[in-house]
Parts: structure tokens; sequence; C-alpha cells
């Protein structure tokens, strides 16, 4: 039987830590093995984590970001495959039994799957990520520039051979944050990617809720667009030099583009909406009407609720923002 680690990276999130590591420890594929990488944290996780014993392999490093923590873990590993789970996030029980499945059948280089989005007490929303299924071959859209559809860093397995090929990542000044994005991408430079169709975990959102533009946990919606760009430029550093692939200059990727479409409109006047709509849209359209990813019936229906945008009726247009960025906004709408 080929073992399996999973890799809980936490950094004072003692609130969840348990769940985490609980849903790790329950597996029903009988090759997992716990590592937790505790990034310096100040609360009570190191407490937590020793509470496990021998049942968890435990590092305790000085505080150093994300993309440290994932350096030293996949500098540590001596598994054949390895998941990444969020330490507020969790694991169903067959979840690596599942992608074993599929890393047994094929030379993956990452087998991805859904995850069920719950709120911060961890009630599941009716939502799940990602909402589009990729390609096999996920390496030659990325190296047209398109970011594929991923869930976020918990509901990915990796052939840790595959991630030596993109890791370590350069941990220094602002690049303490977003390691997943380089095994996400990177990953599937190096092979092909497979897919679970059904969730496998749950992705805790901690503003969960239709209320509010923002979805992703760990960046602001006006620093998120920012953040991709200096790592699209640092990933294709890491392709050049390590795999002798050349990335084209900029990326191509809604949710990146929908991050900056959603800063400028939500809440704006109806002159500046307008104004935006007319002279900045051009990427933002494109990703919609190019998009390789999604059906026509889908980027018919995001073009016309981008129209809705425009409405002289704030209310209207405001949720018409909401509803593009936040799936949770579409299931309340849906449940009424």
């Amino acid at each position: 039987m080929k073992n399996v680690t999973i890799v809980i990276c936490n950094y004072n999130y003692e609130r969840y830590l348990v769940a985490a590591i609980d849903s790790a420890l329950a597996q029903d594929y009988p090759g997992t093995e716990v590592l937790v990488i505790d990034d310096g944290s100040t609360d009570g996780s190191r407490a937590i984590v020793e509470s496990y014993g021998s049942r968890v392999r435990a590092v305790f490093k000085e505080n150093g970001g994300q993309v440290s923590a994932y350096n030293h873990a996949i500098g540590l590993l001596d598994t054949d495959y390895v998941i990444f789970l969020d330490s507020d996030d969790v694991l169903y029980p067959s979840a690596v039994s599942e992608v074993m499945r599929l890393f047994d059948g094929g030379a993956w280089s990452k087998v991805q799957f859904r995850l069920d989005v719950m709120d911060r007490d961890g009630a599941l929303t009716g939502a799940s990520v990602p909402h589009s299924q990729p390609p096999h071959d996920c390496g030659k859209l990325l190296r047209g520039g398109w970011l594929y559809p991923s869930p976020p860093a918990s509901g990915n397995a990796y052939r840790v051979s595959a991630l030596r090929q993109i890791f370590p990542v350069p941990e220094e000044g602002v690049n303490r944050y977003g390691a997943d994005f380089y095994a996400i991408y990177g990953v599937a430079l190096t092979g092909p990617i497979a897919t679970v169709p059904k969730s496998l975990g749950g992705y805790r959102v901690h503003n969960a809720g239709g209320e509010t533009v923002s979805f992703a946990n760990s960046e602001q919606l006006t620093k998120a667009p920012r953040a991709f760009n200096m790592r699209w430029a640092i990933l294709r550093n890491l392709a050049m030099d390590r795999l002798g692939i050349e990335l084209p200059p900029a990326f191509l990727d809604f949710s990146h583009e929908k991050a900056t479409f959603c800063s400028n409109l939500y809440h704006a006047k109806l002159f500046s909406r307008w104004s935006w709509m007319l002279h900045h849209s051009r990427s933002y359209l494109h990703t919609i009407i190019a998009n390789p990813f999604w059906s026509l019936k889908k980027k018919l229906g995001t073009l016309v609720l981008s129209s809705l945008c425009l409405v002289p009726y704030s209310p209207l247009s405001d949720f018409a923002v909401r509803y593009i960025a936040n799936p949770l906004a579409r299931r309340r709408v849906a449940g009424r």
C-alpha cells in the first residue's frame, strides 16, 4: 500500500485545529500519516497538537508564513503523496481512499476534489467549490495563460515528486502567503490533473453570507488581484528555471478578474460603474467570452448579470455584483 501524508499547516487557529486534525486521523485509508507544521502560533495551538501524542508528527517552527510552512513540509515528506489541509478545513473520512483510487490508475501529478462550503461554525451553506471541472491537460491551458478551475488548498492531493519540481518557492518579503497558488498551478505544468467528481471535504469561509462580495478568507478583495499578479510573475520564473517552460507575461482567470470588477463596481456611483465598464472591462469580459471551461449558457448568464450591474437602481446593481462574486449569495436566492 502506498502511504499518504496529510499536512496541516497551522498558525493561530486553535479554534478549528482539533476538527482539522480529527478529520485527518479519521481517514479510512490505512496508509494515512498526519504531519502538523505549526508556524510559530502564539495561541493555544501547541498544547492542542501535543495532546495528540504519537498519533501525529509535529513540527514547531518560527513564524515564516504559509510559503515557509509548505517549503518546510515538502522537505520533510517521506511518502509519495500528500494533501495540504488548511487548519480551519476538514476532510471527509473517504477523502484519501478516493484520491488514491485515481492515483493508482494513472500517472497524475494532482488529483483534486470539490469542497463543501462551511460557515465559521462548521455548518454547511449548501455551496461547494469549484463550480467547473477542468480537463486533464491543464498544463496546456496554463502555457496559454489560463488558470484552470481548482478548489482551495484543502481540495488537492499531490504526487510529491511533482511538487518537488516546483518547491521550494521564494518566501522572502511579500511572498509569505499563497503557497497553494504555486502548488495548484505549478504542479499542472509537470503532468496531467484528475478530478474526483464529488465533495470530499469542507472549506470554512469565515465571512460566510450572501450580503458581502468577499468570499476568500486570506486576502482582502482589493489586495487579491495584486497578489495574483506577483505570484504569476514568480511562477513564470520557477517554470522557466526548473522546467524550461515559458509562460506568458499575463494570465487569464475569471476569479481574478471578478475581484477587480467587484472592487470597482460595488457601492460605486452610476457614472463610475459605467466608466469602468466602458474603459477597463476588456479583460473581465474576455475571461467570460473566451473561457475554455464554461458552457455557452454560463457565459450568457454571466454577461446578463454583468449588465445588471449598470442599472440606475443601486440595490439591484449591488445585488448583481454580490451574486457574481459570492457563491453564497446564489444559494440564498435559491433557498427563498
